[in-house]
């Protein structure tokens, strides 16, 4: 159970940040005792690919945060986040952590099953995404591009660290990020409404 709540975790921080999650596990398996990848997946720990993702994540942080751009980055990124998906779900459910001790022992056998859940959760988060970010910029006139792109980023390192560490909190933390994106959509539509001019009298 705590693989599978580390593997979603990680997917959903992929679906949000592509990089984010990639970065957090290359670096725990480098530099964190307690964190042991997988040998199929030890090159995340490699110091070259660390700068690579590295690079591309602030890439992705600036390109996210600015109105139209932040759109055209989202079609970039559908085929990249879902792999991110499946590598991280693949890599984290089976890489023994403080959590997880034994991680062969629940996926010994079809092993491509972590990587396609992964694939899933990643799009369907990337999906919800890319629909919801334009909406968001019509109704703020693309102030909402950098404040959610912003949470997106914290929430996608929470993710990323919890299923690490507690997996047993991903639940509550993908709970509250859906809260947060109500509540911030709901905020968007009265701010609107507050400014929407008043229909001159006839």
């Amino acid at each position: 159970m705590l693989e599978i709540l580390t593997g979603t975790g990680l997917a959903v921080a992929a679906g949000l940040n592509a990089y984010v999650p990639l970065l957090i596990l290359g670096l725990a398996g480098r530099f964190v005792d307690v964190v042991e990848l997988p040998a199929a997946w030890a090159w995340l720990a490699n110091d070259w690919v660390l700068i690579i993702i590295g690079g591309l994540l602030v890439i992705e942080i600036i390109a996210d945060k600015i109105p139209a751009v932040d759109s055209i980055n989202d079609w970039l990124q559908t085929l990249v986040r879902p792999a991110a998906g499946g590598i991280v779900f693949g890599t984290g459910s089976a890489s023994q952590t403080a959590a997880v001790s034994d991680p062969a022992a629940f996926f010994e056998s079809d092993q491509w099953v972590p990587i396609v859940a992964g694939i899933v959760i990643a799009l369907l988060v990337h999906g919800g995404k890319m629909l919801a970010r334009p909406a968001a910029n019509t109704l703020t006139a693309g102030a909402a591009a950098p404040v959610l792109s912003t949470g997106e980023d914290i929430g996608a390192v929470v993710l990323s660290l919890l299923a690490l560490i507690v997996p047993v909190l991903v639940i509550v933390a993908i709970l509250g990020l859906v809260v947060a994106v109500l509540l911030a959509f709901r905020r968007a539509g009265r701010r609107r409404h507050s400014v929407e001019p008043l229909p001159s009298p006839q």
